[in-house]
């Protein structure tokens, strides 16, 4: 089977509501999911693209701020290096303090670069010349100084280099610069100077800061020199930077405050000098940004889902209905139920159908009348014929029976006593009386009909002795008193019994009949059985006695009184309730009569 076929036995299983269901996933929801996942998808990284264009510009911006600014302090520290006088005076050993500040006064190029030059916080120059104190810009080396890193590093190389420092005010708040240090060349001198040029943090604040983009600054491995969130001075880099690359680069996300944020970072190496600054440019907007556009991407997708979907489920609920209505109403005439609702909402190919089917009921109610008017004419007609054929029946004494019996009486009245002679004429008696109260009735007891049958068994087991017995077997438990049923309805049946079933015996003839009741199918019946333990019937004889006792042919003797019995028992109890006939060859005949209790105990 094709995949085409198999998709189409699938879809025909479900009903109306799956299907339009399905065509509207397969139609709507399907394309729409796909499309908007390819659109959430190349939206999300053209907006990543475009954050990190941006702050890739925005580094570069910073670096190159910081870069114009490195190289505009290492030419200012050129001329403050070689300056003859400054050299001279950092060489000469003062014997007066006076002679000391009067010489550093008169050297102007110090105050000058300081007053003009904003980007300049400070200038200092480290010196161990013992007749220099501290006075203006000249700083007096101590043993703390004398320790410290920069210092050692100073004084041992001649090349310049950045240090991100930190100075603390009278309040002890901390406070973080860039610096330029470099060793001040003394000819023939045995004391060492520094020069320290420290950048105004002011001054990169107002040049670098951005409203969007957070940067930070670090110089080599050490902390964090500049940051435009003033909490991170002097923290490490977030990132693990790999500093043995010349030109380290990296674009990529971090997590910062909690929330995930775009970063890029980037090295300068400062002009004339072998220190690395590294640029760290953060945007906490950009995914804040990207998650709002797709929050709405999203939503638009939901609500172009969610509205057509809202209506067709409006649409399926209205029209599966009106389909279920019209279902049900088909499935009442189905079931011989013509009471149909009077109006169908519509007015459509299903309100024509239903129309279609209006017509239809009312020519079925039409002819169904005709049909039923026909039978009650000819139920009539059977009614009277059987009561014809009942009263016939009920009239007819055999007068082989009537002189076989009383040439039994004659011959027990030679043989015994009057005794028997009494009880012979009294079972005739009750026959006889029996007979003559239920003709023209129409129901009598169970238990009446079975004691008329019991007095017809005693007056044959005067007439045949051992030849037969009689034996009655009657569940416990049943009141045969509150069962009603035809009269003359039995004794027919053990009659034929007798003259059929035990014809060929001579002794040992048994009828045995059994009274008792089960549940079939929810109905409570009642079964009555005539058995005999006589020759029984071949295959072919017993089908030919059941189609007999079926079908009514005036032709035939044989077998009228139970086609009567079995006609009798359809008529007052349905067509469902009949004579059956069980039989095998040399074990015997039963004849089983079925009734429902229900309407038994009606009457």
């Amino acid at each position: 089977m094709s995949k085409k076929a198999k998709l189409t036995k699938i879809f025909n299983k479900a009903t109306i509501k799956q299907q339009l269901y399905t065509v509207y996933a397969v139609v709507v929801v399907v394309p729409i999911i796909l499309i908007g996942m390819f659109l959430l998808i190349n939206n999300y990284r053209l907006m990543t693209d475009y954050h990190r264009d941006l702050l890739e510009s925005d580094n570069l911006r910073v670096r190159n701020i910081l870069f114009e600014i490195t190289t505009q302090i290492y030419n200012i520290s050129e001329n403050i290096s070689f300056e003859p006088d400054l050299q001279g005076l950092l060489i000469e050993d003062f014997v007066r303090e006076e002679d000391y500040q009067e010489t550093v006064n008169n050297i102007s190029v110090l105050d000058a670069f300081e007053g003009n030059y904003t980007e300049i916080s400070e200038i200092s120059i480290y010196t161990d010349n013992p007749s220099l104190n501290n006075y203006k810009q000249f700083v007096k080396v101590t043993d703390e100084v004398a320790k410290e890193a920069w210092y050692q590093k100073a004084i041992s190389q001649s090349g310049v280099f950045w240090e991100g420092m930190s100075w603390k005010d009278e309040h002890e708040n901390e406070y973080w610069n860039l610096c330029l240090i470099r060793k001040i060349p003394l000819v023939n001198s045995p004391y060492h100077a520094v020069l320290v040029i420290r950048i105004s943090d002011n001054y990169l604040r107002t040049r670098i800061d951005s409203s969007e983009y957070i940067n930070m600054a670090s110089v080599d491995e050490g902390v964090f020199f500049y940051s435009s969130d003033r909490k991170q001075y002097g923290a490490k880099q977030m990132l693990p930077i790999n500093y043995d690359e010349p030109y380290y680069q990296y674009m990529g996300n971090t997590d910062w405050e909690g929330s995930r944020c775009f970063v890029n970072v980037s090295t300068l190496h400062t002009y004339q000098s072998d220190s690395k600054i590294y640029i760290c440019t953060l945007n906490e907007q950009g995914y804040q940004s990207i998650k709002h556009i797709l929050s709405i991407c999203v939503t638009i997708i939901l609500v172009a889902i969610l509205v057509p979907g809202i209506m067709i489920h409006i649409f399926t609920n209205y029209f599966t209905g009106r389909v279920n209505v019209l279902r049900q109403e088909m499935h009442k005439a189905s079931k011989q139920d013509y009471e149909l609702i009077p109006t169908f909402q519509g007015n459509d190919e299903l309100s024509e159908a239903f129309a279609d089917l209006q017509i239809m009921v009312q020519n079925i109610k039409e002819q169904e009348a005709k049909v039923y008017e026909a039978q009650i004419n000819e139920k009539e007609l059977m009614i009277q014929q059987q009561d014809m054929e009942f009263k016939m029946l009920a009239n007819q004494i055999n007068p082989h029976f009537l002189y076989n019996t009383l040439e039994t009486i004659r011959m027990k009245a030679f043989t015994a006593g009057d005794k028997q002679v009494a009880t012979a004429i009294k079972l005739l008696g009750k026959s006889m009386r029996y007979v003559l109260e239920n003709t023209g009735t129409t129901f009598t007891t169970m238990e009446e009909e079975l004691n008329h049958v019991e007095i017809y068994m005693k007056i044959q087991e005067l007439r045949f002795g051992d030849r037969i017995h009689y034996e009655k077997q009657v569940e416990e438990g049943l009141d045969l008193t509150r069962y009603k049923i035809l009269p003359l309805l039995l004794q027919p049946v053990a009659e034929n019994a007798i003259v059929h079933g035990l014809d060929e015996m001579e002794t040992g003839g048994k009828i045995v009949l059994s009274v008792y009741k089960k549940k079939m199918d929810e109905r409570e019946l009642l079964f009555v059985d005539v058995t005999d333990n006589g020759c029984g019937m071949e295959e072919e004889e017993l089908e030919k006695l059941r189609k007999d006792i079926e079908i009514k042919d005036m032709s035939r003797s044989k077998s009228i009184g139970m086609y009567n019995i079995n006609q009798r028992i359809k008529l007052n109890f349905g067509e469902n309730y009949r004579i059956h006939v069980y039989s095998e060859p040399r074990k015997g005949t039963t004849v089983r009569l079925i009734f429902p209790i229900e309407m038994m105990m009606q009457g």
